[in-house]
Parts: C-alpha cells; sequence; structure tokens
C-alpha cells in the first residue's frame, strides 16, 4: 500500500513537472529587460560554479529552494527524485531524502531551532522535520486542497517561523485563494488574512515571506511587484514596490534583508526601508545568469546560492575581492 501511494505522488510529481516547466518556460526572459531590472549600483559578486560534487547514479531536479545550515551544511529542495540533498562545506553530498513524499517542491525554511520545514504547492501540505529527516509535523493533507478551518491547505508556497514558535504560511500560488494563515507552534490554526487583490492586505500570487528581529511579517506579493509589511496579527503597515517580480526573500544574520527577482533574474540587496541598495544577475544561459531567481540563502563568507527552477541550477555568487570588507578594512 505504501509502495502504491509513493507511486502515484511520483506519477503526480512528473505532471506538475513538466505542465508548469512548459507553462513557466513562455514567462522565462531571453535577455535583460531593463523594465523589470532595478537602477542601482553593483552589488560586486561574480558567479562561480557551485561546486556540489553529486554522484552519476544520483539525480537532480530542479532546484527550487536552498538553505545553509548551523552545522554549515546545504540543503537543496529539488523537483527531483531526490527531493532533499545535504551536502557538507566542501560540496559532498551526504544524504538524500523525501523520495516519493512530495509532487511540487517549493519553498523551504529553517526555524529558529534549526528545524527544516518545507512546502509542497501541489501536494497542499507542510512539513517540520528535524535535520536527521524525521518528519516532526504536517500541516494539510497530501494532495487535497482546502482551507485551513479544515485542517488542510491550498497550494503553500512558503512560510516562516517567529520567535514565539508561530507559523505564517503563504497559499495561493494561480489556483487557490491567496492569503496568509498563522497557526500555533503545534501545527493548531489561529487566523488568516488576504484575498485576491491590489489593494492593501490583498495578494497575487504571495511568493515568500520572512519574519524580522521585531516580529513583522514581509510578504513578497509576486504577481502586484511589491513586498507588503505586517504586524503578526495581521494589521497592514507599509509596501515597497519594485520593477520585477518579488520572488524570494532572505534577511541574512546582520538583519539586512535580500530579495531575488523571479525572471527578471536579480539579486537584490535592500535597506530598511525597502530600497534597492546594490544588485545583480540578469536572465540567460550562461554561468550565473537565470531562468527564474526562485529562492536564495547567504553562508560564511557572504557567500550566495540561489535556487533556479527553470533554467534549472543552482547559481553561486561570492564576492569581488576589491568589494570585500577585509578588502576595505586594509586600505
Amino acid at each position: 500500500m505504501k509502495n502504491d501511494k509513493k507511486l502515484v505522488t511520483k506519477f503526480l510529481s512528473t505532471i506538475f513537472v513538466f505542465f508548469f516547466s512548459v507553462s513557466a518556460q513562455g514567462q522565462a526572459l531571453p535577455g535583460p529587460d531593463p523594465l523589470q531590472m532595478e537602477d542601482a549600483p553593483d552589488l560586486g559578486y561574480y558567479p562561480v560554479p557551485h561546486g556540489m560534487k553529486i554522484p552519476p547514479d544520483v539525480e537532480l531536479g530542479a532546484a527550487s529552494s536552498v538553505i545553509w545550515t548551523k552545522e554549515n551544511h546545504l540543503i537543496l529542495f529539488n523537483r527531483g527524485p531526490n527531493p532533499l540533498m545535504e551536502f557538507d562545506p566542501r560540496g559532498r553530498l551526504l544524504k538524500t531524502w523525501g523520495q516519493g513524499d512530495y509532487i511540487r517542491p517549493h519553498g523551504m525554511r529553517l526555524d529558529p531551532n534549526g528545524n527544516i520545514w518545507t512546502t509542497d504547492v501541489n501536494g497542499h501540505t507542510v512539513r517540520k522535520m528535524n535535520l536527521d529527516g524525521q518528519v516532526l509535523l504536517t500541516i494539510g493533507k497530501m494532495g487535497k486542497a482546502g482551507e485551513p478551518e479544515e485542517g488542510l491547505l491550498n497550494e503553500p508556497t512558503d512560510l516562516t517561523i517567529n520567535d514565539k514558535g508561530e507559523v505564517f504560511i503563504l497559499v495561493g500560488h494561480g489556483r487557490g485563494t491567496p492569503q496568509l494563515l498563522k497557526f500555533d507552534r503545534l501545527g493548531r490554526f489561529m487566523k488568516k488574512w488576504g484575498g485576491p487583490g491590489t489593494g492593501p492586505g490583498q495578494f497575487d500570487t504571495p511568493h515568500s515571506i520572512v519574519v524580522d528581529e521585531e516580529g513583522l511579517i514581509y510578504v513578497a506579493d509576486r504577481e502586484n511587484r511589491r513586498i507588503q509589511i505586517f504586524d503578526d496579527e495581521g494589521t497592514y503597515l507599509k509596501e515597497w514596490h519594485y520593477k520585477g517580480l518579488p520572488c524570494g526573500l532572505h534577511f541574512d544574520s546582520e538583519g539586512t534583508l535580500w530579495m531575488v527577482s523571479g525572471f527578471a533574474g536579480e539579486i537584490l540587496k535592500l535597506d530598511d526601508q525597502g530600497k534597492v541598495l546594490a544588485a545583480t544577475g540578469e536572465p540567460g544561459k550562461k554561468l550565473g545568469e537565470f531562468g527564474e531567481a526562485h529562492y536564495m540563502t547567504l553562508a560564511p563568507g557572504d557567500v550566495i546560492y540561489v535556487a533556479d527552477t527553470i533554467k534549472p541550477d543552482l547559481h553561486k555568487f561570492i564576492e569581488n575581492p576589491i568589494h570585500s570588507k577585509a578588502y576595505k578594512k586594509k586600505r
């Protein structure tokens, strides 16, 4: 029975990956589009090969999300037969897991305790796991879309966890109602807000979510080309607008907010008012050029990794030495 379930999941996953790859490819840009790219100074980074050593008998699918753990390991969430892949700092593959458990992998986050959370946008589930891959909590039911009052999710894209352990999940990736759901630390539904539209507190494909040190919630409202900011009870505070599609958000260890902008293929560093301080990246097929900059993370040494679902690839960017903090201190 368990094997039959995994076969069905694998079949559905193949269908969804094919369908969405074809539809997304139609949106990918053949080259830089000034109308979708920010006017900002160069970030001072350049692309290099990602360096992950993947054995020939291990298949890597389209990279959907990426995180760097406190153990200095990189975990890649991808749309292949090995959804979760863990690498050490030298790029050696340590383990894979999640086989047959996902239909369409999407977002992935770490909570304050170092647990891994994943979203399956077409499996309609969110999973919490420890670093050994043991599932500690599941929100939603595999393959069944619905409202949180019924214990269900509808196209979860991303999530974040605050210091109190409360879980904020974005749902609605084109078919489900776009909204933000709040759960307690045990996965019990608390409240929701949002709905389709362009007004304050409304969404059109909410795609990424992070929380700052003060507990404020930042949502990448992708198709509305903006980031919306709320308090943890859903009160709308403000919004910031961009040329491209805000796709993935990430706070670094110093509290600086970063964003990757989807098909525009840019990595953006923002100030505390949402202004773009610096940018790098563009669409294309060469090293470091994007099909879709989906989600990102930063590793020690200010190394940037970006998951690209369309090219597909895992991109790595390192700081140009003349732009580095160490170089500037020497001068």
